[in-house]
């Protein structure tokens, strides 16, 4: 039976090959969208779930009322884990990790690279399953001379994977022995980005360590026993800090477990409020949204052709079929047709993945030698075939055989019928759709249009490396000599970045209660005229023509308002124990994100630490002569390190990445939702052409024009159209301000962005429409009456 099923199918298919291209053109495109955005939420559900021990590992935060409100974060003092181990029962194991970034030189004879590395404890590869290749778990990061690099790491330093015993050494001095060698990290693990690991001790040794329990400077892993739970131990060590140190009065202690590190780790009050999960469930929705327009465009084509297949049913009745078999009929013709999208599906998802990855930053693959994969897949095409044939196959079976071989069927002409109903359904989710994404530009736009307080133009910025900290003045000098540099500027972090904050800002008149967080950014002179900072009052810092700028500072106009001062040049405020007196005070300046109010910002003279050198260059002098003039410079006064750089602009373009990720991938599945509606409301106008083509013979003999035929053919579809515009409209209202409720700079969604969304898609519904109708619209009637 059900090879006859699949030869009627396979006649039906060649027998209306338009048709049949339509139902499948539309359902590739829907599957292959679905399963794209499905292999994505696949890839961020399972983030970090491969390690054995993951329902036993958790992130130590810190969490304190600030304001009235309640903070949290995940950077952590580092005697934290050794105190959770030694003092805690229940806490197997714990492990420190601090980033060191790019920023050690490896170098194994002339082979130098600057890979990312990071500090960890000796029990960090006894937690997380990183699959090591060669090497002793618990032994690789016991001494601290070991490193454990990864294969890659070890190709390009030497050449091979055997390189167990060999020496690397780190920046000029020190040598590390590789006691390990990690096989590539799985993309969806926050440790994708390692490519070696060197033990804590290492660092102790550089003499970095330290037992400030106000210092939170790392993030810290913590194993629980199998009987221990993350609820009970957080009741256990929420004072652990405030028992060692008075100077974190009010700080608590949590853990967070590693299954909401990734999807769960956004916090409003104390209590976790989502994070990437809200993404991560509106694109899977998306998925789900595609696939049933792409269903429903089937729905509607299969029912329109419905007299086509009138007689073929009273037939098979008449010759004793139940209304079962012909239900199983159709059903299978439809999971055929799904089978067929399927693998066209499969084909251009392969075509499009390299684009796609790029476009979401993973590396997203289809593993066909996965028995799940094929389950998953066979899953998928037989839902689709189901969900798309269903109302069709009922609809169909459902025929009395005696009206329609007498040649009295005739199609329902209700005002509201099920066809009509799901040609609204698939238009509201489209429009729903571009009122999102004009939503999510707009929002985008609105952020890099904000004023951000500083000149971005002909700035980089370096991390100091190897002899640069040593050499800055012959640096700094040379740049500015010979006209490559206006001026050059050490700081804490680069300009697009707070790397430091802190509520211990001291000032006359402080209220004891008043935590207010402050940003705070060490530079050692004309930070002012380096960055393009607006200089509202007083004057830059100038330690050459003031000597005791080196404990000067400038306030930001939110810090002034903060400290509630009326005259703040002059004032003294505190921090670290140290005096620092306001010399100036700049327009406030974004150093976090450009969607989030201006923080108070403390800039602190030449005592401070520096990482970064910034250079404004001559603006009179072209970017590439400037570059290679300034690395010229470097490689004199450092000659072990590449000259790396960064362009300010860039950096602060970097910060509008992820929502202008959302904003693209919103548009190009609003794209295709539009387009697969256009195409299920192309298919629906051909055959309603096709069907009254002898009334519009007809109209023409009678007199009616082109433009007359035209609107009578097409009016229907506006009036749905239009329909679904008042349907979406409030749905979109509210999904638009709900994700705007994540901004605190935000824009507030106008009627004109409901207006042009509707406008655009009843022009691209009229446009589709107008195509077929125009066309037997322009129809010679002597060919549709000939036989009249």
């Amino acid at each position: 039976m059900l090879r006859n099923y699949l030869k009627i199918a396979q006649r039906n298919l060649w027998k209306s090959k338009g048709y049949s291209a339509l139902n499948i053109g539309g359902l590739v495109m829907g599957m292959a969208a679905a399963m794209l955005i499905l292999l994505w939420v696949q890839h961020e559900a399972t983030f970090d779930q491969f390690h054995t021990k993951r329902d036993r590992l958790y992130m130590a935060g810190n969490q304190t009322v600030i304001n009235g409100e309640t903070q949290t974060w995940f950077f952590t003092p580092q005697p934290l884990g050794p105190a959770l181990t030694s003092e805690i029962p229940e806490v197997l194991r714990t492990s420190r990790q601090l980033e060191l970034g790019a920023s050690v030189l490896l170098r194994v004879g002339e082979n130098r690279q600057l890979p990312r590395g990071y500090v960890v404890d000796s029990t960090f590869l006894s937690m997380f399953d990183l699959p090591l290749l060669v090497g002793n778990k618990k032994a690789a990061l016991h001494n601290p001379s070991d490193i454990v690099i990864t294969a890659a790491l070890a190709e390009r330093l030497f050449g091979d994977t055997d390189v167990l015993g060999k020496t690397i050494q780190l920046d000029t001095a020190k040598l590390a022995i590789v006691t390990g060698v990690l096989a590539d990290i799985p993309d969806n693990s926050r440790f994708r980005d390692i490519d070696y690991l060197v033990p804590y001790a290492f660092f102790e040794q550089l003499g970095y360590a330290d037992s400030f329990w106000g210092n939170n400077s790392v993030t810290t892993y913590v194993e629980l026993a199998p009987t221990s739970s993350g609820e009970a131990m957080n009741r256990k060590i929420r004072d652990i800090a405030q028992r060692h140190s008075k100077d974190v009065k009010g700080t608590e202690v949590f853990l967070h477990p590693l299954r909401d590190w990734w999807l769960r780790s956004h916090f409003e009050n104390g209590q976790i409020a989502g994070g990437r999960i809200e993404q991560v469930r509106l694109f899977a929705i998306i998925a789900g949204f595609i696939l049933l327009i792409a269903c429903i465009n089937f729905m509607n084509l299969s029912t329109a052709r419905s007299e086509k297949r009138a007689r073929e049913v009273g037939v098979r009745k008449v010759a004793g079929a139940k209304q079962g078999s012909i239900i199983r009929q159709f059903l299978c013709e439809s999971t055929l047709l799904a089978a067929v999208a399927g693998v066209l599906a499969i084909g251009i998802i392969q075509l499009a993945l390299p684009a796609f990855n790029t476009l979401v930053e993973r590396q997203l693959v289809i593993d066909f030698t996965s028995v799940h994969f094929w389950l998953y897949f066979t899953g998928f095409i037989l839902l689709t075939g189901l969900l798309a044939g269903s109302y069709p196959a009922f609809f169909l079976s459902l025929f009395n055989p005696v009206a329609v071989l007498k040649g009295s069927f005739r199609k329902s002409q209700s005002a509201v019928t099920l066809r009509k109903v799901l040609v609204v359904a698939q238009f509201t989710i489209a429009i729903i759709l571009i009122v999102s994404t004009v939503v999510v530009l707009r929002q985008i736009q609105y952020g890099k249009e904000r004023e951000n307080g500083y000149d971005r133009s002909h700035i980089i910025y370096l991390l100091e490396q190897g002899e640069m900290a040593k050499n800055i003045q012959l640096i700094r000098q040379e740049l500015q000599d010979a006209g490559i540099a206006e001026s050059v500027t050490r700081t804490l972090s680069p300009i697009t970045e707070a790397w430091s904050n802190t509520w211990g800002i001291g000032w006359s008149g402080k209220n004891p209660e008043d935590k207010t967080v402050f940003d705070r950014l060490f530079a050692d002179e004309h930070v002012v005229r380096t960055m393009g900072l607006k200089l509202v009052e007083g004057r830059d810092l100038d330690p050459a023509t003031y000597p005791t700028d080196s404990a000067a500072a400038l306030l930001n106009e939110s810090a002034v308002k903060a400290m509630g001062f009326a005259d703040p040049i002059g004032q003294i405020i505190t921090d670290n124990g140290r005096n620092w007196q306001v010399v100036g005070v700049v327009k406030d300046f974004i150093l976090g994100s450009p969607f989030s109010p201006v923080t108070p910002t403390v800039i602190e003279g030449a005592h401070g630490f520096f990482n970064v050198l910034h250079i404004r260059f001559n603006p009179d002098l072209g970017t590439a002569e400037a570059l290679r003039k300034t690395e010229d410079v470097l490689k004199r006064h450092n000659p072990d390190y590449p000259f790396t750089y960064t362009f300010v602009d860039e950096a602060y373009a970097q910060k509008f990445a992820e929502t202008q990720r959302t904003g693209t991938l919103a548009t190009l599945f609003a794209g295709l939702t539009i387009l697969i509606s256009c195409l299920g409301l192309f298919g629906l106008a051909a055959y309603m052409a096709e069907n009254r083509t002898k009334e519009i013979g007809v109209r023409k003999v009678l007199g009616a024009s082109v433009f007359s035929i035209t609107k009578l053919l097409s009016i229907e579809f506006v009036v749905l159209v239009l329909i679904a515009c008042l349907v979406a409209f409030p749905v979109a209202y509210w999904a638009a301000d709900r994700f705007l409720q994540d901004f605190s700079y935000r824009i507030s969604p106008g009627w004109e962005v409901f207006m042009l969304s509707g406008l655009g898609a009843l022009f691209l519904a009229v446009a589709t429409v107008s195509t077929q109708a125009i066309r037997a619209a322009l129809a010679n009637p002597v060919e549709s009456l000939r036989d009249e």
